[in-house]
């Protein structure tokens, strides 16, 4: 997907959503998959570098995420809290995770200390 002139890939071996400007990389979601009890992708980080804050881009991010998930027709448990406010803020484009969901992410999680 583009943004202006800001691309966001899925580095999905890597666990990153990427968003990328002029060759660099300038903010980023990092998550996992899961797969029990329904298939989800978990973010756990979002970052954007210093210079690049305030432009959109962690929105971006966020709204891409869920968009390659119901690709993927799959679901988002959003462990980051930016992740989980601009799901507040977005219902029509963040179909809220059930609380089993997210709890089995944070169990996952807690199994996979030193991971994020």
């Amino acid at each position: 997907m583009a943004m202006g002139d800001t691309e966001i890939r899925d580095d999905r071996a890597a666990g990153r959503l990427e968003a990328v400007t002029g060759g660099e990389v300038v903010g980023r979601i990092e998550y996992f998959v899961l797969d029990t009890p329904e298939r989800a992708l978990v973010p756990v980080h979002t970052v954007v570098e210093p210079a690049h804050e305030g432009k959109g881009i962690a929105g971006g991010l966020a709204r891409e995420l869920y968009a390659v998930a119901a690709r993927e027709d799959g679901a988002v448990a959003p462990l980051c809290p930016y992740v989980a406010k601009w799901a507040e803020r977005h219902p029509d484009r963040a179909p809220a995770a059930g609380p089993e969901l997210i709890r089995a992410a944070k169990e996952w999680l807690a199994a996979h200390p030193g991971r994020f």
